[in-house]
C-alpha cells in the first residue's frame, strides 16, 4: 500500500514538475494563446493556469493583467462562500489597477477596474459600498469617454444607476446623514444607458435582462416581462449569462 502510495506521490510531482517545466519553456504569447482558448470555453482556472505563467514572464502586459482579472472574477460566479468571493473580487480589483496604472487611457483597462469593483459591492460594508460606487461610475465614464462605441461600458454605467435609483428614501436619507450626500440616480438614465448598450451590441442577454429589471422597478410591467423573456431565450455566452438568467426568471415570478 505504501509502496503504491509512494509510486502515486512520485507520479504527480513528476508531472507537475514537467508542467512547469513545460510552461516556463513557452513564451507569454504562447502562454496567452493557450489561455485565450480556455477562457473561449469558460474554463476559467485553465486560463488562469496560463495567464499567471505567462504574467511572470511578461508583467506589464495590459491586455493580459485585463485578462487574469476577467478570469478572477469569473471565478467569482463559481465560489460558493461570501469570503472566497471576495477575496476574489478584490485580487480582480488589484490586477485592475495595475493595468490602469500602466495605461490610464485603455478603455478595457478602465472597463476592468468598473465591473471589478462592481462584482465585489454585494460583499462588503455600506461605507465602502458607497466608495466603491463612486469608483465604479468614474471608471466607467472614462470607458465610454474613451470608447463610445463599448457596450459593457454603457452596460454599467445602467446598472449603476438601477441600483442606486432602488435604494429607498429611508436608506437614502440615513446614508447622507452618515456618508455624505448620495450621487444622483434615476431609473430613467439606467433605461437609457441600457438601450444604448443594446443599440451597440445586441447579442449580450445581460442588457435585455437588466433593463428588464430596470421597467420591472418602474412598475412597467409589460416592458418587463417583454425584455425578460427575450433575454432568458438567448443563448449563453458569457460566465455570468446562467447568474444574470437566475435573477431575470426570479424577476418575472415576481411579475405574475
Amino acid at each position: 500500500m505504501k509502496a503504491a502510495l509512494s509510486a502515486r506521490t512520485l507520479a504527480g510531482v513528476a508531472a507537475f514538475f514537467f508542467t512547469s517545466v513545460s510552461l516556463r519553456a513557452q513564451t507569454a504569447d504562447e502562454l496567452i494563446k493557450k489561455g485565450d482558448f480556455h477562457y473561449d470555453r469558460l474554463e476559467a482556472k485553465k486560463a488562469l493556469q496560463c495567464y499567471l505563467p505567462a504574467e511572470k514572464l511578461n508583467p506589464d502586459n495590459v491586455s493580459l493583467l485585463v485578462r487574469i482579472a476577467r478570469e478572477y472574477r469569473h471565478l467569482m460566479s463559481d465560489a460558493s462562500q461570501k469570503d472566497d468571493k471576495l477575496k476574489l473580487g478584490r485580487t480582480a480589483v488589484d490586477y485592475s489597477k495595475r493595468a490602469v496604472a500602466l495605461a490610464p487611457d485603455d478603455p478595457e483597462s478602465q472597463l476592468a477596474l468598473a465591473i471589478s469593483y462592481g462584482k465585489i459591492l454585494p460583499f462588503v460594508g455600506n461605507k465602502e459600498k458607497m466608495e466603491m460606487s463612486r469608483l465604479v461610475k468614474a471608471a466607467a465614464e472614462k470607458v465610454t469617454k474613451l470608447d463610445p462605441k463599448n457596450d459593457l461600458g454603457w452596460h454599467v454605467l445602467g446598472r449603476w444607476h438601477l441600483v442606486l435609483a432602488e435604494i429607498s428614501g429611508v436608506k437614502r436619507a440615513l446614508a447622507q446623514v452618515v456618508y455624505g450626500k448620495m450621487p444622483d440616480a434615476s431609473n430613467e438614465e439606467a433605461v437609457r444607458y441600457f438601450e444604448k448598450a443594446i443599440a451597440l451590441n445586441p447579442n449580450r442577454l445581460m442588457h435585455y435582462i437588466e433593463l428588464g429589471r430596470t421597467y420591472a422597478q418602474m412598475d412597467r410591467k409589460e416592458e418587463a416581462r417583454r425584455l425578460i423573456t427575450k433575454g432568458l431565450g438567448m443563448r449563453e455566452t458569457e460566465k455570468d449569462d446562467p447568474e444574470t438568467k437566475e435573477k431575470g426568471r426570479e424577476i418575472l415570478e415576481k411579475l405574475r
